[in-house]
């Protein structure tokens, strides 16, 4: 069962014991809703998903209109999509990259916030190399890197294509956070640095001292108005309830209030460029 179903099925369960505690049959609620019985039926056994209006209909024909707000934070969470790493990853990162590759495809403008490390989109051959080897040998799976880093390579091609839109942003620790060697670093780092001013591209970079109205909490990118990802340890989230887009989109304006770009931006890149040198 996935994670998005079963969470489906703990809304159901709560809303079956609510009629119940009304002591209502379920054709009974239909008739009150003005429903069809089999969608009662749907929704308390986790085969339909309930929209905002239907939590909300069912609380006040039971009489519950008191328990409406852990309703839709229950429905809220059926929307989250929590997919593991251990199961996205089972086979390694190849066919992860695939979905990537889907997903940028679908997408006309993508926003992405990384804290300690280059955007995929923009990473090197050898870096991501780098970073998918390390990551199967964290995560203990098969490496599958050589076809990862083409599946990236090959995603990056959206870069170019028009009527697409990049912006970037990076604190300035991901200039500095190597966990490569030196040599692929400065590659990385001179990438980065003739990305800026690219068409269609707009990268920037929070500066060490810059004073945030948000302190960056964790890494996401926004994939239009459709849905942000977000990567933990465990489990990557795909969130797209319409109140956490608006959070997340909030996030991203204060966190670029306070971002460098175009010759300010190249200068801090630079500089960490430099910092391999004098290391």
């Amino acid at each position: 069962m996935s994670d998005f179903q079963e969470a489906r099925q703990i809304l159901g369960a709560r809303l079956s014991d609510l009629r119940s505690e009304a002591g209502m049959e379920g054709k009974h609620l239909a008739a009150e809703l003005g429903w069809q019985p089999s969608k009662v039926s749907r929704l308390q056994n986790g085969k339909q998903t309930a929209s905002a209006a239907d939590v909300s209909a069912w609380a006040a024909a039971v009489g519950r209109p008191d328990v409406e707000p852990e309703l839709q934070g229950l429905r809220a969470g059926a929307e989250l999509k929590h997919r593991t790493w251990r199961r996205q990853l089972a086979g390694g990162h190849a066919e992860r990259q695939k979905l990537a590759i889907r997903e940028t495809e679908a997408t006309r403008l993508i926003r992405a916030f990384e804290v300690a490390r280059i955007p995929g989109l923009l990473q090197t051959r050898e870096y991501a190399r780098v970073i998918f080897d390390s990551n199967a040998a964290f995560r203990e799976i098969p490496a599958t890197t050589e076809k990862a880093v083409a599946n990236r390579m090959r995603r990056q091609e959206a870069l170019y294509e028009p009527g697409r839109e990049f912006r970037f942003l990076l604190c300035e620790a991901a200039l500095y956070h190597r966990s490569c060697p030196k040599p692929v670093m400065a590659a990385q780092l001179d990438r980065l640095y003739g990305v800026v001013g690219m068409p269609q591209v707009d990268l920037a970079v929070i500066p060490f001292g810059a004073e945030l109205r948000r302190t960056a909490a964790h890494s996401f990118w926004i994939y239009d108005r459709r849905q942000v990802i977000v990567e933990t340890i465990t489990e990557e989230l795909w969130l797209t309830a319409d109140e956490d887009m608006r959070l997340y989109e909030r996030a991203w304006d204060w966190l670029a209030d306070s971002a460098e770009r175009g010759h300010v931006a190249r200068r801090l890149i630079g500089r960490a460029r430099a910092s391999l040198e004098l290391a």
